[in-house]
């Protein structure tokens, strides 16, 4: 699984904050490891600098093999708050999304995409 971080102009950190995020991502996301090929962090500061509420956001979009993108949003006053929110926004749509793939009992549904 890659994790691929993209920071806009206004986000302090650096290579230190992508090197977390991609840890981060992985250690959260492992379980995921065998249906998702790459993460895309994108974060950003929605008041381009000034000071206000919520004004971080983590936009994070998974690509599971074979199937759409997913892709949720968070924000937070702090940027690692918006990731670890939108880290477990991504957990449960990943298990929503990659769910519909199996029955309760764990066997093929009329739900799969044919390729």
């Amino acid at each position: 699984m890659q994790v691929q971080v993209h920071a806009g102009k206004d986000i302090e950190g650096g290579e230190s904050l992508a090197i977390w995020v991609q840890e981060e991502a992985k250690a959260r996301l492992d379980r995921f490891r065998d249906h998702i090929t790459r993460i895309e962090v994108f974060l950003s500061d929605v008041d381009a600098g000034k000071s206000g509420a919520n004004d971080k956001r983590c936009r994070l979009e998974a690509r599971p093999a074979g199937r759409p993108p997913v892709t949720v949003t968070a924000d937070a006053n702090k940027v690692a708050e918006a990731f670890i929110g939108a880290t477990a926004k991504l957990v449960h749509a990943l298990d929503h999304d990659l769910g519909r793939l199996k029955d309760r009992h764990g066997r093929e549904t009329i739900r799969t995409q044919e390729d």
